[in-house]
């Protein structure tokens, strides 16, 4: 009986220090979790129950064992995660600070990805190639940068920072920085004339295909009343 009151003493002990460290190395990223989800209650909640955070977390470590060019056991460890979590990224890919991901089912990164800081992904999000081509053929995301749930953005291109990428727009082509883009394929838009601001509205972001016929439909009508 005593020996097993100390091995449990021992394996809380355990996990109470890997939950302490994992605590302290991933503090930036669990408060930016909480700070762009209204639904997060509290740190401990955040660190326990955020599929995000938890992909993130096996993500650092696969890029520390990726960058030692210990390739197998890195992505052993993201397939890991992908089974876990439903989010899958390459440890071969960049990801910088205050990163979250919002529910993140269906996820992908891959490889020569790079992610500034700030960045917010919602689910299905694919940061993708278009090619068998080697060398960097995945996209470059800035700094702030808002990638709206099932949004595709593919190829070796840039976003620029403080851009929204709407709800499944599809992504070929380069951004600039403080832009909106939505539809397929991916059109800049703004908000009565300035990009809409971080809270990425969904059901009110502005299609300039619509924009343009509308504005069409009106002159049309002003000139049969003539």
């Amino acid at each position: 009986m005593d020996l097993l009151i100390f091995v449990l003493l021992i394996i809380l002990a355990v996990f109470v220090l890997k939950v302490s460290l994992i605590s302290l190395l991933f503090y930036s990223d669990i408060r930016a979790a909480q700070g762009k989800d209204p639904a997060a209650k509290s740190f401990l909640e955040v660190l326990f129950l955020y599929p995000g955070v938890h992909a993130l977390v096996y993500y650092r470590i696969g890029h520390f064992l990726y960058r030692m060019r210990l390739f197998f056991l890195a992505r052993l460890l993201s397939q890991f995660a992908r089974f876990a979590t439903g989010i899958e990224i390459h440890p071969g890919a960049q990801i910088g600070k205050k990163f979250f991901i919002d529910h993140g089912m269906g996820v992908v990164i891959g490889e020569t990805a790079i992610i500034g800081d700030g960045v917010l992904l919602y689910q299905g999000v694919t940061l993708g190639g278009t090619g068998l081509e080697k060398g960097k053929r995945h996209p470059t995301i800035g700094d702030n940068v808002v990638i709206g749930a099932g949004a595709k953005v593919l190829g070796n291109i840039v976003v620029g920072d403080n851009s929204y990428i709407g709800a499944n727009a599809v992504v070929i082509k380069d951004v600039p920085a403080d832009s909106t883009v939505v539809g397929v394929p991916g059109r800049i838009t703004k908000q009565e004339g300035r990009k809409i601001d971080i809270s990425l509205d969904h059901v009110h972001i502005l299609d300039p295909i619509m924009q343009a016929m509308e504005e069409l439909q009106s002159r049309i009508d002003k000139l049969e009343k003539k």
